[in-house]
């Protein structure tokens, strides 16, 4: 129970890292807020909630300040206070393909919902978090924050290097309030947002072996990583870029079996 009277929210709550995530605290005896979105989080909630589990759903539009102001006031309402932000909410279009080719619209709705949603959770939820005496940030990333994608992704690989950034920034800025955050870099996942845009054989190939473990990560694997974040177990971290890759980062090139 490494999250027992703990408040977390989590944006993009409805599906992938932030349906596993949601249920795993939950299990790990956090009250969860899903904000989404999608009208699905209601059913995530109701899930852990017949588990015995505490959770909520609130419609956001993570794009949207007054969206995100209401989840944080929401979270705060319901269960007195906030102690963990995972802010995780975003898309990647399956139009998203090099700066010629890439419409300008693609990029302005990635921007939105993948850093700007991110800068309004934070800008919200940082004073939450404030005033339960501290807490923990996450950030969703990705390993295209670090290099570049096999395939190309300009908007999407473009708005996880600048959550990155903010990242970094606002973890030395909030240090010494007691407030850590941290993104967490995924590698590639066997997940719907994924899928849909690596959308033929071909694709799949051509991103898979680049991985040295020779396989998609699931989204199970990184509500585990999320919940170290958001656990006292990463008291002393802050700042970092938790990559949970296969060790796509680490190859040069990969030995085919």
């Amino acid at each position: 129970m490494r999250l027992k009277h703990k408040t977390a929210l989590i944006t993009g709550g409805s599906s992938g890292i932030g349906k596993a995530s949601a249920l795993l605290f939950s299990k790990e005896g956090a009250n969860v807020v899903i904000a989404d979105i999608s009208e699905y989080g209601q059913t995530v909630a109701a899930e852990i909630a017949k588990k015995g589990g505490n959770a909520v759903f609130i419609k956001t539009d993570v794009s949207r300040a007054s969206d995100c102001k209401k989840m944080v006031e929401f979270a705060e309402s319901t269960y007195g206070k906030l102690d963990i932000l995972f802010n995780n909410a975003g898309i990647m279009h399956s139009d998203d393909g090099d700066a010629i080719e890439t419409d300008e619209a693609i990029w302005e709705t990635t921007m939105n919902i993948n850093v700007k949603g991110v800068f309004l959770g934070c800008k919200f939820g940082i004073p939450a978090l404030r005033r339960a005496g501290g807490g923990s940030v996450i950030n969703t990333a990705s390993f295209v924050a670090l290099m570049g994608a096999a395939t190309p992704q300009v908007a999407y690989t473009s708005s996880k290097g600048a959550v990155l950034a903010l990242t970094r920034e606002l973890a030395v800025i909030h240090a010494r309030e007691g407030i850590r955050v941290n993104a967490l870099c995924p590698g590639p996942l066997r997940t719907e947002l994924l899928m849909k845009f690596l959308n033929t054989d071909e694709k799949k190939e051509r991103r898979l072996v680049h991985i040295p473990m020779g396989r998609f990560g699931e989204a199970d694997e990184m509500a585990k990583a999320a919940l170290f974040l958001a656990s006292e177990d990463s008291s002393y971290m802050t700042g970092t870029e938790f990559l949970v890759d296969g060790g796509i980062t680490a190859a040069y090139v990969t030995p085919l079996s």
